[in-house]
């Protein structure tokens, strides 16, 4: 069993502000993973932000590039999503995500809200 636990969110932030979101994986799970942060506006499907294999390499959605960034401490297991110059479409629920031999677990969610 995989546990994932989000911290970071639940705030309010002003347009063009930065937060910075991190997900701590524990449990039983072992070799090659990949972690990464998805996001579900009010309405809308859940939606790739961001992954990270366990080589570092990563992958952005379009509307994210340049302005967010994640990264991973490999002897935490944890994984970390700075966001630079938010804007308010980046209001969504962020729910972090572990993939590893052909399983897949999330976090709880961690709402983050962008307005003036």
């Amino acid at each position: 069993q995989v546990q994932l636990v989000e911290s970071g969110g639940g705030l309010l932030v002003q347009p063009g502000g930065s937060l910075r979101l991190s997900c701590s994986a524990s449990g039983s799970f072992f070799g090659i993973y990949t972690m990464g942060w998805y996001r579900q506006a009010p309405g809308k499907q859940r939606d790739l932000v961001a992954t990270i294999s366990s080589r570092s390499s990563t992958v952005y959605a379009d509307s994210v590039k340049g302005r967010f960034t994640i990264s991973r401490d490999n002897a935490k297991n944890t994984v970390y999503l700075q966001m630079n110059s938010l804007k308010p479409e980046d209001t969504a629920v962020y729910y972090c995500n572990l993939r590893v031999a052909g399983s897949e677990y999330w976090g709880q969610g961690s709402q983050v809200t962008v307005s003036s």
